[in-house]
Order: C-alpha cells, then sequence, then structure tokens
C-alpha cells in the first residue's frame, strides 16, 4: 500500500529539505507503521468486520484504498514535511507509547471477541465466565442461526469500545504536528464523524436482525462508543 512507502518518502523528503528527519516525523511514522503491521498481522480478523462483510468491495470501498486512504490519513505526516516540529525527547517518547499503546488496545479488543465467539464463550475473559447472550437470526433463505453477542471485558464498556482507541491513535500521529495548522487533524476529525456514522449503522443492521435479543443486549451494555457519555 502507499499508506507506508508515502510516509517513509515523505521522512526521506524533510531529510533532503532540512538535512535530518525530525522527532515529530519519526513519531508519526513510527505509529502509522505499528499501526499497519498490526493491520497485516490481524489481516483475517477484517473478514469478520462492517467493511467486509456488508459494505462489500464496491467503489465505495475500492476508490477509497486506493486513493482516500493514501491522501488523507497521511495528511498530518505529509505536513510535517516542510512544518517539522522539534519536540522535547520525552514528548515524542509519552506521544509515541500513547499511540502503541492506542493501537494495542484496539487490537485486543477485536482479539477478545474474535477468540470469544471462535470458542463459543468457553474461554475466561479477564478472569471471569463471560457473560453474553444467545441471539437467534434467520439466513434470507429462512435458516435459523445463533450470534453470542458479548456483554463481558471491553465489550461491557460500550458496544462500539473498539472505535475510542483507534480515533485516538490517530491523533496520536498527528499531535506531534502540534496545533500550527488545523490541516493536520483532518484525519482525527473525519475518523470521528466517519465511526460514529458507522457505530449507528451497525446497530440499526443488528436492532432489524436479531429484534428482541439485540434490545436486551443494549439494556446490558446501553453505552454506543464512549462508556457513561454516548
Amino acid at each position: 500500500m502507499f499508506w507506508q512507502v508515502g510516509i517513509i518518502c515523505y521522512a526521506f523528503k524533510q531529510y533532503d529539505l532540512y538535512g535530518h528527519v525530525s522527532n515529530s516525523m519519526l513519531v508519526s511514522v513510527l505509529i502509522q507503521s505499528v499501526y499497519l503491521a498490526k493491520f497485516y498481522y490481524w489481516e483475517t480478523g477484517y473478514f469478520c468486520s462492517m467493511d467486509i462483510q456488508h459494505d462489500r468491495a464496491g467503489y465505495y470501498i475500492c476508490w477509497g484504498c486506493l486513493v482516500w486512504v493514501p491522501c488523507t490519513y497521511t495528511l498530518a505526516t505529509y505536513y510535517l514535511v516542510e512544518h517539522p516540529v522539534a519536540l522535547s525527547s520525552a514528548v515524542a517518547l509519552s506521544m509515541l507509547l500513547a499511540g502503541v499503546l492506542c493501537i494495542w488496545i484496539n487490537y485486543d479488543c477485536d482479539r477478545q471477541r474474535q477468540d470469544f465467539r471462535q470458542n463459543q464463550g468457553a474461554e475466561k475473559i479477564w478472569g471471569q465466565v463471560p457473560d453474553f447472550i444467545k441471539a437467534k437470526y434467520l439466513t434470507k433463505d429462512g435458516e435459523e442461526r445463533t450470534s453470542l453477542l458479548l456483554c463481558s471485558g471491553y465489550w461491557a464498556l460500550s458496544r462500539h469500545f473498539h472505535y475510542i482507541p483507534e480515533i485516538l491513535a490517530s491523533f496520536f500521529w498527528c499531535v506531534p504536528a502540534l496545533f500550527t495548522h488545523p490541516i493536520a487533524y483532518f484525519y482525527p476529525v473525519y475518523l470521528t464523524l466517519l465511526l460514529v456514522d458507522r457505530a449507528s449503522r451497525d446497530d440499526a443492521r443488528c436492532a432489524d436482525k436479531y429484534n428482541k435479543s439485540w434490545a436486551a443486549y443494549c439494556s446490558k451494555v446501553p453505552y454506543k462508543i464512549v462508556p457513561g457519555v454516548y
């Protein structure tokens, strides 16, 4: 993907212009590189995501991956090419660790639910027997099937808690630019709007699919994204 190649090229261009690569550029590139490494490590997990299972590989996905992603997701790093920021070592390290931690939490959220479903609820979560709802639904051909809706671990905090660390990770690879220009924060703002919309679409789809079981799930996990708020 251009995403990884692009941000490396941005770092080289900054070196070409100034004779060095700023630590702000390094932090931004490293966080994104870890995010991409996580993506490829857990690539099969995306087969269960809303993008693959429901949005499918139409114009929306294909144009987005080929054009929108490389242009906008790397925008803060592109901005840093000609606007290097010198961060203190402590600040740079803090930003890097915070970004990597958010990526790990995002991965661990998805892994937790995937492992739970693969083991049919037989695996303990955070040392406790998981709480879940058996939700029955009908396929298009009229066959009755069952899904397990997890109400423990991260998934007891909110129905889409994994969006929070994903948004924060994007913030931490943009914040090395500090607040010198709003363009550096286009992607986190866009991502927040995208995921809020996606959470609403996913909830509507699940309500239609699971009916009463989804209502029971929402009573156990009342918050959509931000625990205690929304």
